[in-house]
């Protein structure tokens, strides 16, 4: 979403994943890429169907690592989603950890909606999702 609250029709979402285990390529199953692409829709949406990642080191919560590709941006913005579900390793998370307050750490977190995870990226406004140096 842009700083106005409206989707970027011409984007495109990366993300990158351990398996389960915690474990990335090559040490994963033959098949297991750890690695998603979506254009957004004309509204700014985007999917994935994925698995849930297992921690990838002492003390980090699972998460998916994002990055952000729109027109008029030179270099990708870079962002992490983390799981509602995961209160105890995400507190214990030094990424988040980093991060401070409740409104900016909300930004990384995914919002249970139906059955599935939901995740706003915001470029830029109130709401702008938290971005780290890439």
């Amino acid at each position: 979403l842009d700083g106005a609250g409206a989707g970027v029709p011409d984007g495109m979402v990366e993300i990158w994943q351990a398996d389960p285990h915690g474990r990335f390529p090559p040490d994963t199953p033959a098949g297991w890429s750890g690695f998603g692409r979506s254009l957004t829709d004309a509204g700014g949406g985007f999917s994935f169907r994925t698995v849930k990642p297992g921690p990838v080191a002492v003390g980090a919560a699972p998460h998916l690592a994002v990055s952000v590709f729109a027109r008029g941006m030179l270099q990708r913005l870079v962002t992490r989603i983390y799981f509602p579900d995961e209160e105890a390793a995400n507190a214990s998370d030094p990424v988040l950890a980093s991060v401070g307050g409740s409104p900016a750490r909300a930004t990384l977190l995914a919002v249970a909606e139906g059955g599935r995870l939901r995740f706003d990226v915001h470029l830029q406004g109130e709401r702008e999702t938290v971005f780290f140096a890439g």
